[in-house]
């Protein structure tokens, strides 16, 4: 039996897939292309392939020392955070029938509705005051703004887990500790990738926190360093686009290969 095709459905994707990859089209083309070129047209397709833009923005923008900026500061938040954040879920999780790990939990939840401008100038003096205008600032504030939601994914996911399995780890003579790594953790393994991948996504991309916590430009990362190059070279767009492509080229590609384990751990955590 032949399906008939769904013209809407087909029709609004279309539609979204165009609004995406037309804007990408554009910053590509102005990548490649000469100023007089972008005089000319910045719709049109470049005449030549000019790579050296590229090579300008890395030097303008000191793009390597901004890359292992960012690098460091992902990838220690995202080990952080799965470290931790899994622990917090799993103490929350199996002793929810407590009054006082039922209140953290909703406390946690709670978070996840606080606009971060509320508390955005209150935190600029307290990370100054407390010495944490630093990139190991930096990485505490990502592990712990991004336990509320981390947290909320965790516990759905460890209560869809059999307590048979720890009891009988237990009676093995495993303590709550050893159940953790040995039984739980293991476990885990979808979710923390999930866990990971989102985080890897928003400490990398992030600009705002970067912006308002990091006092020395030595430690900007990729997304402050492309704001302060717009500042100072908004009028060179092909330098600007490059700069731009450079940045955002990792997260695109982390993105392309991990985005099952994004949707399918994010449903799971939620569901379960």
């Amino acid at each position: 039996m032949i399906k008939k095709t769904n013209w809407t459905a087909t029709s609004l994707i279309a539609l979204g897939s165009l609004f995406i990859l037309f804007p990408l089209y554009i910053a590509i083309s102005i990548a490649l292309k000469t100023p007089q070129e972008l005089a000319k047209s910045p719709f049109s397709l470049p005449t030549g392939l000019h790579f050296e833009n590229f090579a300008k923005a890395i030097e303008a923008t000191n793009f390597f020392n901004a890359f292992t900026n960012s690098v460091i500061i992902t990838v220690v938040t995202v080990v952080f955070t799965i470290l931790t954040n899994s622990m917090v879920a799993y103490a929350i999780a199996r002793n929810m029938h407590r009054r006082i790990f039922k209140i953290m939990y909703y406390y946690f939840v709670a978070a996840l509705f606080i606009p971060f401008p509320i508390i955005m100038l209150p935190l600029v003096k307290q990370v100054s005051l407390f010495g944490m205008d630093n990139p190991g600032g930096l990485i505490f504030l990502y592990i712990v703004y991004g336990a509320a939601l981390n947290i909320f994914i965790y516990v759905g996911y460890i209560r869809s887990i059999p307590l048979e399995l720890e009891e009988a780890a237990i009676v093995d003579g495993c303590s709550t500790w050893g159940v953790f790594w040995k039984v739980i953790f293991p476990l885990l393994t979808p979710i923390n990738a999930t866990i990971g991948i989102l985080t890897c996504l928003w400490a990398w991309n992030d600009f705002l926190l970067p912006l308002i916590i990091l006092s020395d430009q030595s430690d900007a990362t990729l997304p402050l360093v492309q704001y302060i190059f717009q500042s100072e070279f908004g009028a060179d767009y092909n330098l600007a686009f490059a700069s731009y492509l450079l940045a955002l080229s990792p997260m695109v590609i982390v993105y392309i290969f991990a985005q099952k384990w994004i949707i399918g751990g994010v449903v799971r955590g939620a569901i379960k």
